[in-house]
């Protein structure tokens, strides 16, 4: 097949073809303002395409065998380009004209050629195993260093390469080693996220992903999928990455997760607010999602697009612990202020309601059931019903000892032990975890003071526990597993590994952060029903 298919990152579909060689197509690069695209063919020609029309912008002819690897330069005006016929060659966009850089006297299949992201330079790399700087004159930079694929980090500070089964990432200026990193076995293909937190490697079937942000680079993911060896991929964004293999199948990969599944929305956190969030709040019926902060300040989020939309400014301040539901168009926040022990509720459009006086007993977590009628307060050793709209105590469920559960949160610190973990299947069920082993359930939807328990896997995704493992383990993170099998799904990473709070309700999972930020990620399609 001689034409390039365009796909939509987020959704997989494809977009657009774009037609016009007459040989197989060997290399792609995108312009880094993302409006050209430029290919190499085994028809002996390079094409650069108008991302928004499609049309072709020019073809280059020049090399006289396939052209393997091209990449265009930051301003748009050169491409470097690698082929068969052992030649790397520069080329002027504009006026078309090409000047040979190298010719190898004997057969060398050069792997890669690449731009610098941020300097007037570029790297080659061949089959005779070195990799040479050059600026864009065509004149050498320095000596070779050893290697057979390389690639820039986005700020074009360090570029990684690889040789055999080592995988080198070296300062750009001086060319010294600062990460070594090594696999089981070859190494064909490298990238760095576009944040430049992650390199992803790949071998013959499988993409490696290390974390380098700190000074223990550390591996922390291993994508295995594909049946036929791996012969491209590239992160569309920090959270995706995209490959290509002989299987005839292009898998998208988010980072966090084993699967290969698009995910939507846009995982890109939301633009932050000036305050830590306290509380966040799915509304998925409504397509919203809601934060609020420690100062007091609501925020409305777009479920599907992760775009802020509408924000309200409360009286409350010092919140402790809060939870906020759009009830039938009214905004409905109750909060537990820091240093007292009432639980305050406002209506967004009417001001403040109720002011409900709880006895003497710690507040752990604070729930609005769904149709608004009662707020529900969890303490150390007993849920507690409050109607919203009088202030009375409509009842309190005890906690059971057993599995685990009490006896065990009574061994170490309450306030990180027990908490709830909301279904909001309907909007009324609770469940509340005690450590990592015991599980207890009620819905208080029903008519009538007692509510009804029910079993963790009652709730509709039986084979997904949501934990938020912070809650007892300041060292641990959140993560979603299958219930069935204990397989690890899904864990947030890196600088979002610690949310300050957290929902899941089987299909969305929203985290809000004490940098103000709220990250949602829309599960739907990639875990098991």
């Amino acid at each position: 097949m001689h034409d390039i298919i365009i796909l939509d990152a987020l959704t997989g579909s494809q977009t657009a073809v774009l037609s016009g060689h007459t040989g197989q197509i060997n290399s792609l690069t995108y312009s880094l303002d993302g409006t050209f695209l430029v290919s190499g063919s085994s028809d002996k020609t390079i094409k650069v395409w108008d991302v928004q029309t499609g049309g072709v912008v020019k073809t280059l002819h020049g090399h006289s065998d396939w052209v393997n690897k091209v990449s265009i330069s930051t301003d748009n005006t050169m491409i470097a380009s690698a082929a068969r016929d052992r030649m790397i060659c520069l080329w002027n966009i504009k006026l078309g004209s090409c000047c040979i850089i190298e010719r190898y006297r004997d057969y060398a299949n050069t792997f890669t050629v690449t731009f610098s992201p941020t300097n007037p330079q570029l790297l080659s790399s061949s089959g005779d195993g070195t990799i040479q700087q050059w600026d864009t004159n065509g004149h050498k930079i320095g000596c070779p260093v050893p290697g057979d694929h390389v690639t820039f980090s986005p700020d074009g500070a360090q570029f990684v390469s690889l040789k055999e089964k080592t995988v080198t990432i070296r300062d750009t200026d001086s060319r010294m080693i600062t990460i070594e990193l090594n696999l089981v076995n070859n190494a064909y293909h490298c990238s760095f996220s576009p944040d430049g937190s992650f390199i992803a490697v790949a071998d013959i079937h499988t993409i490696y992903l290390w974390d380098i942000t700190g000074s223990d680079t550390y591996l922390i993911q291993t994508l295995s999928g594909h049946s036929d060896p791996v012969t491209s991929f590239v992160f569309s964004s920090p959270y995706c990455l995209i490959s290509a293999s002989r299987d005839k199948s292009i898998k998208f990969w988010q980072i966090g997760t084993s699967s290969a599944y698009p995910v939507l929305p846009d995982k890109r956190p939301s633009s932050p607010t000036s305050a830590p969030i306290k509380s966040v709040s799915l509304q998925a019926r409504d397509g919203l999602a809601f934060s609020i902060d420690s100062a007091g300040v609501v925020k409305a989020w777009d479920i599907l697009t992760g775009d802020f939309k509408k924000s309200y400014k409360t009286k409350i301040e010092w919140i402790k612990h809060a939870d906020i539901q759009l009830i039938n168009g009214r905004l409905i926040i109750a909060w537990r202020h820091a240093s007292r022990r009432e639980i305050d509720v406002w209506d967004a459009e009417k001001g403040k309601l109720q002011a409900i006086s709880i006895p003497r007993e710690d507040t752990q977590d604070l729930r609005i059931v769904g149709d608004g009628s009662r707020v529900l307060q969890l303490s150390k050793d007993s849920i507690q019903a409050w109607d919203i709209w009088t202030g009375e105590s409509v009842c309190k469920e005890r906690l059971k000892k057993g599995n685990g559960g009490f006896e065990t949160f009574q061994r170490g610190s309450p306030e990180e032990l027990v908490h709830f973990d909301t279904l909001r299947m309907d909007g009324s069920k609770v469940l509340v975890r005690f450590g990592v082993s015991s599980v207890q359930g009620w819905d208080f939807g029903t008519l009538g003071s007692t509510p009804i328990q029910f079993s963790e896997t009652s709730s509709g995704r039986p084979h997904l526990n949501f934990i938020d493992v912070r809650k007892w383990s300041k060292s641990s993170l959140v993560r979603i597993e299958d219930g069935v099998t204990g397989k690890e799904v899904f864990q947030l990473y890196g600088k979002y590994a610690q949310p300050s709070a957290t929902q899941w309700d089987g299909q969305y999972l929203i985290a809000g952060y004490p940098s103000g930020e709220v990250l949602i990620l829309d599960f739907n399609g990639l875990l098991p029903k």
